[in-house]
């Protein structure tokens, strides 16, 4: 993935960081910077030697291919969490002699949709406290809007919850879902998945007047195997390590300055997420900065949406406009699922209720007897 000009210093900076921890993969760094091996090495052994003034060059080289799980290995995992529904990653992994870790079980599980948010909800209750794995959860938002001499600017950020390492401070001439997400391929490319998403209600990715209901950005990080959670209505504290950040950007970048255009804003979140990072201490992180402890995430950003696949046990039924037909029976629907195939689960709340599911995302729960709309 090329560098832009603008910011192509802060990123070699970056790297150069990332590389300098104990357990950095410089392959996998280097493809996820769209970098050689080559070209990373003599940009640290340079940084090392000259510090920043030996970051003057910039490469253009094309990425490395990511590693893959062995799919003999694969279909083992899966073998074995379908004779023990309730056995997690560390279980499975030493059940193996840890011939794969247990994180990339967890994906693989993932994958494989034999994770179901009941079960993540029931392993990891929800808290106020940080996430104990780094990538596990990201907490995205916008932090409202400024204007510049040009137009208005939404700065899109993004941290991770364990970490509070800044992803990304992007300038955005507008909230709409397209924008987003090129930035978030982007980001993905470089940084992987994370297991986790946290938002507001709030558009793209939210829908203010029916909180909860899913987005075509939503329905995106669905396909790709991230689960998608919201923050409660009038509760900004579930993302509070993201608010938290925007107080911090607001008192240190934006108070007391104005901005030409996107590009001098874009700018100016470059030079200041740079010293976030990897200079200003955190006193949550016992001090310390939060590149002392983010590595980027294992799941490597896929060059093709999965397709959609469902158990076979599953009732499958495809919505029209913003409702589906379920044995002549009419239900309601996010108008932005029309068209793609949902699954319908019975659900333990009696045999006339059944669970609907996109991927494994739980829409809502329906009663058979109290249909949304006519017969």
């Amino acid at each position: 993935m090329p560098w832009n000009a603008r910011d192509a210093m802060s990123l070699r900076e970056e790297f150069v960081n990332l590389a300098n921890h104990p357990d950095a993969n410089m392959r996998e760094l280097c493809r996820r910077f769209g970098i050689s091996p080559q070209t990373g090495y003599k940009w640290l052994n340079r940084f090392r030697q000259d510090g920043l003034p030996g970051l003057q060059e910039r490469s253009r080289k094309p990425a490395t291919s990511p590693r893959k799980t062995q799919p003999g290995l694969e279909e083992e995992v899966v073998a074995i969490r379908k004779e023990h529904s309730t056995w997690g990653g560390r279980k499975i992994s030493h059940l193996l002699d840890q011939r794969i870790c247990a994180s990339t079980v967890t994906n693989v599980l993932h994958r494989h949709g034999l994770i179901t948010t009941e079960a993540s909800e029931a392993a990891k209750p929800w808290t106020r406290f940080e996430r104990e794995a780094l990538n596990d959860l990201w907490q995205i938002d916008f932090k409202g809007f400024f204007q510049t001499a040009q137009g208005p600017c939404y700065p899109l950020t993004l941290i991770d919850d364990h970490s509070r390492f800044n992803l990304v401070i992007q300038a955005c001439a507008h909230q709409r879902t397209g924008l987003v997400m090129e930035h978030l391929t982007d980001l993905f490319s470089r940084y992987g998945l994370p297991v986790q998403i946290n938002a507001d209600n709030g558009s793209p990715w939210g829908a203010p007047r029916n909180p909860g209901e899913l987005t075509p950005l939503g329905i995106w990080l669905v396909r790709l195997g991230i689960r998608l959670t919201f923050s409660r209505p009038g509760h900004p504290q579930t993302n509070g390590k993201d608010e938290r950040f925007h107080r911090t950007l607001k008192a240190e970048v934006l108070t007391g300055r104005s901005f030409r255009d996107l590009r001098e804003a874009q700018e100016a979140f470059d030079l200041w997420r740079g010293i976030y990072n990897y200079k200003r201490p955190h006193q949550q992180l016992g001090y310390k900065v939060p590149a002392d402890r983010y590595q980027m995430s294992r799941r490597a950003f896929p060059s093709r949406l999965p397709a959609v696949e469902y158990s076979p046990d599953d009732i499958l039924v495809k919505p029209y406009s913003s409702q589906f037909r379920f044995k002549k029976r009419s239900f309601r629907i996010a108008k932005a699922l029309a068209g793609y195939v949902l699954a319908l689960r019975r659900s333990d709340q009696g045999p006339d209720h059944f669970d609907v599911y996109f991927c494994q995302h739980k829409l809502r729960t329906i009663d058979f007897n109290n249909p949304d709309g006519k017969r």
